[in-house]
C-alpha cells in the first residue's frame, strides 16, 4: 500500500533536494538513573545486599538438606550435568 504522503525523491522535478526524513534519537540514561534511583528508593535505608547472599545461601542449604538416598543421587546427578551448582563438598547438606 502506498503512503499517503509519499517523500519525494530529491532526483524528481521539483523536488528542493532537501531529504525529509529526520534523524530521531532517544537518550534513555536519565530515564535508567530514574529507574535505577526508584529501585534503590523501594529497597530502603536497610537494605543490605551481603545479608541478602547470605540468606539465599542458608535457604539453597536449606532446600538441599535432609535428602533421602534416592534424593541424594539425583542432586548429584543434576550436579554433574550443569543443572545445579555444586555446593560446599558436593554432597547436599545432611
Amino acid at each position: 500500500m502506498a503512503p499517503h504522503h509519499p517523500i519525494p525523491s530529491p532526483d524528481e522535478p521539483g523536488a528542493s533536494g532537501a531529504s525529509a526524513l529526520v534523524d530521531f534519537e532517544v537518550d534513555l540514561t536519565s530515564q535508567e538513573v530514574l529507574r535505577r534511583a526508584q529501585v534503590m528508593e523501594a529497597l530502603g535505608p536497610d537494605w543490605d545486599p551481603l545479608e541478602v547472599l547470605l540468606g539465599e545461601e542458608a535457604a539453597y542449604d536449606l532446600l538441599y538438606s535432609g535428602l533421602d538416598a534416592q534424593q541424594q543421587r539425583l542432586y548429584d546427578d543434576l550436579v554433574a550435568a550443569g543443572v545445579l551448582p555444586a555446593r560446599g563438598d558436593g554432597r547436599a547438606a545432611a
